[in-house]
């Protein structure tokens, strides 16, 4: 019959009580069993469960992994500038002292697949180079910015913690950034066909060219959002990483398949929607930091009046014109050919290859079908979905400064006071299996703030402090010899 341990549950008090004496045990002798786990641990079963050792094994390789993956985003972080400039520098050396790869190397810097006869610019493998190298600018950029401009401006401005400081040159970097390409995009949509005229987006599809400044502007905004990519799992994490994640995972999703299929039109659309909204936004952070609360609380309103209509009305309006608009001003079929030869439609076959034929050959054949149509569709709603969510969010944050005077506070973010951190006390549990053998189950974390931690007298043999990462929580784990953790853990020692 299998054997069940029941545990008394570990507090910080518990812990700094004396242990040399154990608590006592209801319906078996403390030192019986204390002898009997110190036999199992000198002298294991032979016979130990392949259970028990695979999970150990596990266990050690997943903390090795997490510990290298730490440290290795840490040395991305801490060096992000430099890593930028050396391979900036390296492509710009290149291309100067070498000049037979010069047709290589301008793929980095200029447009590719320009056409003389129409002036304008086709689609194709080689615009990849030009967006790597905008995510290793803007990387760079992004570090030197923030460091050297917003953070003495921070400083400048009577911002004292560092953790508001760097806080403050965040979003000032967004503010800065959008506010640049989200009035470029206005220009672009301002100066087209499609401008007020949603089913001109469908018109003359596909068109297999761009003009250069709209090409331009497409690849840099995919290289802005695949590096936000790389930031949000490189640096600190916040409360809703997961849906950020997956927010800049659909975005840039969306950007490609738009990119291939030839619908710029509505990309260009979707992100001047998008990014009115997170101009609003950094703006009302920027005047928390510098505690002009009333102008922060106004500038929170019309955040949330201008999220709700871009991202809600006219967000939806721009989905249901791909569903109804797309299938009127579009022949359902497959196209080939360039511009000047552009052959089609005809029926499209009866394979899924032809989903991916217009990445694998971007001017060779790409197919509008209902598929795709509602590819596109799919995938714009599951955009609204994380947006509903950050929505409901934001709605709960304005009802408590309505209800209760509070502050305007940002519920996506952590901590912002680098005073609050809290200490993590990890508590080991311990089973036991059915021929008596002693598994240590992973630890369970409990979160307790810092005023109710004690550590007055208390010896630091069993005591180790650690950081999970730059503005992370403290952390305090308890760490002793078996028997001393046996001695503060009440347990029943019950047999059927």
């Amino acid at each position: 019959m299998a054997t069940e341990a029941s545990i008394t549950p570990l507090t910080l008090e518990n812990a700094e009580q004396d242990t040399a004496k154990p608590p006592p045990v209801n319906e078996i002798n403390n030192n019986d069993w204390m002898t009997e786990k110190r036999n199992y641990d000198s002298d294991p079963p032979e016979q130990e469960s392949q259970v028990l050792r695979r999970s150990r094994t596990k266990l050690q390789t997943k903390s090795q992994e997490d510990s290298l993956l730490a440290a290795l985003c840490a040395w991305i972080v801490e060096h992000q500038l430099g890593l930028s400039l050396n391979l900036l520098s390296l492509l710009a050396l290149t291309h100067v002292c070498f000049p037979r790869s010069r047709k290589q190397t301008r793929k980095f810097f200029e447009l590719s697949y320009y056409n003389p006869s129409s002036g304008r610019y086709g689609l194709g493998w080689d615009d990849v180079f030009m967006v790597c190298f905008w995510i290793i600018s803007f990387t760079g950029l992004r570090v030197a910015v923030m460091d050297y401009v917003l953070v003495p401006l921070a400083q400048n401005s009577g911002i004292a913690k560092k953790k508001k400081k760097v806080r403050f040159a965040e979003q000032a970097w967004v503010l800065i950034y959008y506010g640049s390409f989200w009035s470029l995009g206005m220009y672009v949509m301002y100066n087209s066909d499609y401008w007020l005229n949603l089913p001109n987006m469908w018109v003359g599809w596909p068109d297999r060219e761009m003009n250069g400044l709209s090409k331009w502007y497409y690849l840099v905004q995919f290289a802005f959002w695949i590096q936000q990519i790389l930031v949000v799992n490189i640096e600190e994490r916040r409360k809703d990483h997961y849906q950020m994640f997956s927010h800049h995972l659909i975005t840039c999703s969306l950007m490609l398949t738009s990119y291939g299929y030839h619908q710029t039109k509505v990309g260009n659309l979707i992100l001047c929607l998008m990014d009115f909204v997170d101009l609003v936004f950094p703006l009302a952070k920027i005047l928390k930091y510098l505690e002009y609360r009333v102008a922060c609380d106004i500038a929170f309103g019309v955040f949330m009046i201008t999220w709700f209509i871009t991202r809600h009305v006219f967000y939806l309006i721009a989905t249901h014109s791909i569903y109804s608009h797309s299938a009127r001003e579009i022949d359902l079929g497959c196209y080939w050919g360039s511009n000047e030869d552009l052959r089609g439609p005809v029926p499209a076959p009866d394979r899924f290859n032809h989903f991916l034929q217009p990445f694998k050959d971007p001017a060779g054949m790409v197919c509008w079908t209902h598929q795709v149509k509602w590819v596109f569709v799919g995938m714009m709603l599951m955009l609204q979905v994380i947006l509903c969510i950050w929505f409901c969010m934001i709605i709960r944050v304005a009802w408590k400064v309505i209800q209760g005077g509070e502050e305007a506070e940002d519920p996506r973010s952590g901590e912002e006071d680098e005073g609050e951190s809290e200490h993590v006390v990890v508590l080991p549990i311990i089973t036991t299996s059915k021929n008596d053998a002693f598994i240590e189950v992973p630890p369970l974390e409990e979160e307790v703030g810092v005023e109710s931690i004690n550590l007055t007298g208390h010896k630091s043999s069993g005591i180790k402090k650690y950081r999970k990462g730059a503005g992370t929580a403290s952390g305090v784990t308890l760490h002793s010899d078996r028997k001393e953790l046996l001695g503060r853990i009440g347990c029943d020692h019950k047999g059927a």
